[in-house]
C-alpha cells in the first residue's frame, strides 16, 4: 500500500500564514495538517503502508526532511516529488508516477477527517465522501441501486447527490490510474489549462472499474483562517483524551486558569491569564496577562495584556494590548499605542 499526498499548492487563501510555511505544515493542535492526515489514513488501513509520496513545490530541504520524518515515524518510506507548474490535480498525482503501483491512496492535503471505518481493500476503487447540505458547491458522486458510482458531477446546478468528494481516493490498481493520468497528459486533454483527476476517474468508469464510496463522520476544512481555527477546535475535541496537554508543564504556568480542551506545547510560559477553551499554543510561546479563546498560536510568540478570540497567530509574533480577532503571519508585531496630537 502506498499513499500519495499532493501538496504543491501556494495556499493563497491562507495568507499571510503561508508566506513562510507551506499550508500542509501549519500545526493543528500541535501536529501539522499533513502529519495528522497521514496518521489518520494509516489508522484506517488494514494493510501496512510501505511508502508515502509527497508532491511538493520547491519548499526547501528543511520541509522535505520533515516530510520524510513523518513517513518514517509511521513505518513507511518517504519520497519527495516535485510539481513545478500548477497544471491540475491529475498532473499533480502523475508527478508521483514512480509510486503508482499496487494499492494506492491519493489524499489531497488541505483536508482532515474523522472516519469510523476500516478501509475495504476488496474494492477496485473507493471514493471517500461526506454528506453536505449544499452539494452545488462541491464535486459529488452519483450512484446506482447497488451503491456503485455511475458518474462524477462537479458542482451540480440541479440535485443529483449530496455525497461530496472529500479528496481522498483508494485504487486497487495504481498502475491503472497511472495509465489513465498519462493518457490525459500525453494527449493534452486539459480543461482551462489543468488536467483533472475526475477526467481520469471518468475514463476508468467507462473501462469498467467499479467505484464504491465510504463516508467519513467529519470533514474538516483547512482552506482559510476561519475554517482552520474551527478545524483546530474540532481536532481538540476529537483528540483531547489521547494528545491534549501531553507536554503540559505546571512549573511554567502560574496564576492562570486553563479551560480544556487546549493544547499547550513544551516550554510555554503563561502567567496571570485565562486560556481556553479551544486554544493551541506552540512551544516556546509566552503569554502574560491575557485572555485567549478559540485560537491557534504557533511557536516562540509573545502575547501580553490582550484579549484574543477566533484568531490565528504565527511564529515569532509579538502581540501587546490588543482586544480583537487577529490573523498574523510569522515575525509580525502588533501593539496598540495611544498617541496624542498637539
Amino acid at each position: 500500500m502506498n499513499i500519495i499526498i499532493p501538496m504543491a499548492g501556494m495556499g493563497t487563501r491562507m495568507r499571510p500564514h503561508t508566506l513562510t510555511t507551506p499550508k500542509p505544515l501549519i500545526p493543528i493542535a500541535g501536529k501539522s495538517i499533513v502529519e495528522r492526515l497521514c496518521e489518520d489514513i494509516v489508522e484506517v488501513c488494514d494493510e501496512k503502508v510501505e511508502e508515502i509520496g509527497f508532491i511538493v513545490g520547491r519548499f526547501g530541504k528543511k520541509v522535505e526532511e520533515s516530510l520524510i520524518g513523518i513517513a518514517n515515524n509511521l513505518g513507511a518510506k518517504g519520497r519527495i516529488y516535485y510539481q513545478d507548474e500548477p497544471l491540475g490535480t491529475a498532473h499533480a498525482v502523475f508527478c508521483a508516477k514512480e509510486s503508482l503501483f499496487n494499492k494506492v491512496i491519493v489524499a489531497f492535503s488541505d483536508t482532515l477527517f474523522d472516519a469510523q471505518f476500516k478501509l475495504k481493500m476488496n474494492n477496485q476503487g473507493i471514493i471517500w465522501t461526506h454528506k453536505v447540505e449544499d452539494p452545488s458547491a462541491f464535486g459529488v458522486v452519483k450512484k446506482d441501486e447497488k451503491g456503485l458510482i455511475t458518474a462524477f458531477v462537479e458542482k451540480p446546478k440541479e440535485f443529483v447527490s449530496n455525497e461530496a468528494i472529500i479528496g481522498i481516493y483508494y485504487f486497487e490498481d495504481g498502475a491503472f490510474l497511472k495509465k489513465e493520468l498519462e493518457y490525459l497528459i500525453e494527449n493534452n486533454l486539459s480543461k482551462g489549462g489543468e488536467f483533472l483527476l475526475t477526467d481520469a476517474l471518468d475514463n476508468m468508469l467507462i473501462k469498467g472499474l467499479r467505484f464504491s464510496t465510504q463516508s467519513v463522520e467529519k470533514w474538516l476544512d483547512c482552506g482559510n483562517k476561519d475554517a482552520t481555527v474551527n478545524t483546530n477546535r474540532v481536532v481538540l475535541d476529537l483528540k483531547y483524551e489521547k494528545e491534549n496537554m501531553a507536554n503540559y508543564d505546571n512549573s511554567l504556568i502560574r496564576d492562570t486558569t486553563i479551560i480544556p480542551p487546549c493544547y499547550i506545547g513544551r516550554n510555554v510560559r503563561i502567567s496571570n491569564s485565562k486560556i481556553g477553551p479551544y486554544v493551541s499554543i506552540g512551544e516556546g510561546t509566552i503569554v502574560e496577562g491575557s485572555t485567549i479563546e478559540n485560537a491557534m498560536i504557533q511557536t516562540n510568540t509573545k502575547i501580553k495584556d490582550s484579549n484574543i478570540e477566533n484568531s490565528m497567530i504565527g511564529n515569532y509574533v509579538v502581540v501587546e494590548k490588543i482586544n480583537n480577532e487577529v490573523s498574523l503571519g510569522d515575525y509580525s508585531t502588533i501593539t496598540f499605542i495611544k498617541k496624542s496630537f498637539k
